[in-house]
């Protein structure tokens, strides 16, 4: 290696230096063009594609430039000259992926451009060399059995150049990488944050940085640079962290200022609307996007995740087919059609088009996630949870990870673990009610009854997606004895299910009408009971057991019976059940008459 003391300890020449400066707001659309076209440039020629591809849409996204305000290419230094050979034999080799051959060439050379991609190379090459051993024995790996063995020796020589201030924004970048790679976070977040202020065009580093962010809590203790990208990160980590609402509110803003033909934008957007299960919005934006974008692969497997759930099979067919054409052997295209076979119930074929998926890319955490529930449909618990673990080995934050988890773990009747994996993902899904109902369920099973109840309580109020808080709660006081309380929970189940305009089948609705019918019967209030018990004829499982009702409030009443006036205990939910101030309404036990399937 050349001497480090004739490296200049600047991210680029001082001609260009200006031009990768950025302020914090969007009033000038034009430069903001200027240096997104110059650092696509700058990333392409360090072999950074997927950042020069992001900012190559995004400047796509803004009007064109005039011939006289195009900027120029960066002017080549004396140490560019001297390295320009190495450096372009070696980015052939790189651009073909014959890694060690690249970095062989550029051992020595002194421009930052060739140093990089120097380093870069032999980082990459361990990565496909341990990407390589993964492939082989993929199946039930310990965590860290396979590891990139540049790793260590990369960290000894960019620490040495780092403590001599020696590296400039992309040097940062790799820097950073290593350390991340080597589980050395809180070193690895301070190097990003570095990066950020010595390049902040450079949209890898607040990436990884984005990567490392666990909480809300930790985003604001960042001192991050005052730039217009800050924007787009602050979207992006808020779109991960489940922060929905802030998530589409900047993006809103961008688009405002001037990004509203951005395909990113609008995929992002999309992603944030399938995160809180807005499907009809997803969907809406997705089909969009397609066609504005009919060749586009990336974030496919987050539509076919939609068309699944909403058992879409001819357009998740139609999508399948599409990606095929387009590329066959796209981390994405194999989860698309993976989704495909799944909705089909063709498992063991899913899981096979999960396992190629994470042949191609390892670490795609999609393809994990997936490949667990493909597992936990053919009842092999152990694969399940080895896939779920590297799910979360790839992204902490993955709360569908946790919860595959807790289900598995569920299954195999160990509720202390799945306890620990449901609380995990309602960590991240503080609002989803299939977080809170599947820990009520848990509590349950433990006997921490009032905990269980909090859940359920709290499932409903945070709007209950599958319709069954409200049931497990009315059970819950059941068995309690707490029959006011119960038949509160069933009269509102019972009101919602009607009035949310749907004609869907509610396996409960019989259970509900039936508690209910015997209620109305032990407090003599023998028209609504009488009402309750004709609903339950209405069900193959509860029908016999209305018209017997019916028959014995019949003969009451015949008997001279009269149906008491007076409405047994106040229908409000409890106190502690209240805790969070959610508003409950007094609920008449007496308007069922209304309520017609």
């Amino acid at each position: 290696m050349a001497a480090s003391t004739s490296i200049v300890p600047v991210a680029v020449t001082a001609a260009v230096a200006p031009v990768l400066s950025t302020n914090g707001d969007f009033s000038d659309l034009r430069e903001i063009k200027k240096q997104l076209l110059l650092i696509a440039g700058l990333t392409r020629e360090r072999g950074l594609l997927h950042s020069s591809k992001w900012s190559a849409e995004l400047a796509f996204s803004l009007p064109a430039l005039p011939l006289a305000e195009l900027q120029p290419p960066p002017p080549i230094t004396e140490e560019d000259a001297q390295d320009m050979d190495a450096y372009t034999l070696a980015k052939a080799y790189f651009d073909v992926k014959e890694y060690d051959r690249a970095a062989h060439f550029l051992h020595g050379c002194n421009s930052k451009k060739a140093y990089f991609l120097y380093m870069y190379s032999r980082y990459l090459s361990g990565e496909k060399k341990k990407d390589d051993e993964t492939v082989d024995s993929l199946g039930p790996l310990e965590k860290g059995q396979v590891k990139n063995e540049a790793l260590r020796e990369l960290r000894v020589e960019l620490s040495k150049k780092h403590q001599a201030r020696e590296l400039d924004g992309f040097g940062l970048y790799l820097y950073g990488v290593v350390l991340r790679k080597l589980d050395l976070v809180k070193e690895a977040i301070d190097v990003f944050v570095e990066a950020t202020h010595v390049l902040p065009l450079h949209w890898g580093a607040w990436l990884e940085l984005c990567n490392l962010i666990t909480d809300k809590e930790m985003l604001k203790f960042l001192s991050l640079p005052d730039t217009w990208m800050k924007e787009f990160f602050l979207a992006h980590i808020y779109t991960e962290l489940q922060l929905i609402e802030e998530a589409l509110q900047k993006y809103q803003n961008l688009i405002d200022v001037g990004f509203s033909k951005s395909s990113y934008i609008v995929s992002q957007i999309a992603v944030a609307y399938h995160n809180i299960r807005d499907i009809d919005k997803a969907l809406s934006i997705f089909n969009e996007l397609r066609k504005q974008d009919p060749y586009r692969i990336e974030n496919m497997d987050t539509f076919s995740n939609l068309l699944y759930v909403r058992s879409m099979k001819s357009e998740l067919s139609y999508l399948a087919h599409n990606l095929c054409e387009i590329d066959k052997y796209r981390v994405e295209t194999c989860c698309v059609i993976g989704n495909y076979y799944s909705l089909r119930s063709q498992h063991e074929k899913a899981a096979l088009y999960f396992q190629r998926a994470l042949k191609l890319n390892p670490r795609y955490l999609g393809a994990w996630t997936l490949m667990g529930h493909e597992y936990m449909e053919m009842k092999n618990t152990s694969a399940a949870i080895q896939a779920y673990r590297h799910a979360i080995e790839v992204n902490k934050r993955d709360y569908r990870a946790w919860y595959g988890l807790g289900q598995t773990y569920e299954i195999l009747k160990m509720p202390f673990y799945c306890l620990y994996y449901y609380r995990r993902a309602h960590q991240l899904r503080p609002n989803d009610s299939r977080m809170l109902v599947a820990l009520g369920e848990c509590y349950e099973k433990l006997n921490q009854l009032v905990e269980a109840k909090k859940c359920y309580w709290r499932a409903y109020a945070v709007g209950d997606v599958e319709k069954m808080a409200l049931v497990k709660l009315a059970k819950l006081h059941e068995q309690l004895t707490e029959s006011e309380q119960a038949a509160q929970c069933y009269i509102k189940y019972i009101q919602d299910i009607y009035s949310c305009g749907e004609i869907v089948e509610h396996l409960e609705e019989s259970t509900a009408f039936r508690y209910l019918a015997q209620y109305y019967f032990k407090c003599k209030l023998w028209d609504e009971a009488s009402t309750c018990a004709q609903k339950c004829c209405a069900f193959n499982d509860t029908r016999e057991e209305g018209k017997a009702l019916l028959r014995q409030i019949l003969q009451l009443r015949n008997q001279g019976e009269t149906s008491t006036t007076e409405v047994p205990a106040p229908f409000f939910l409890p106190a502690s059940l209240s805790a969070n101030n959610t508003p409950t309404r007094r609920v008449s036990p007496l308007n069922l008459s209304s309520v017609t399937p």
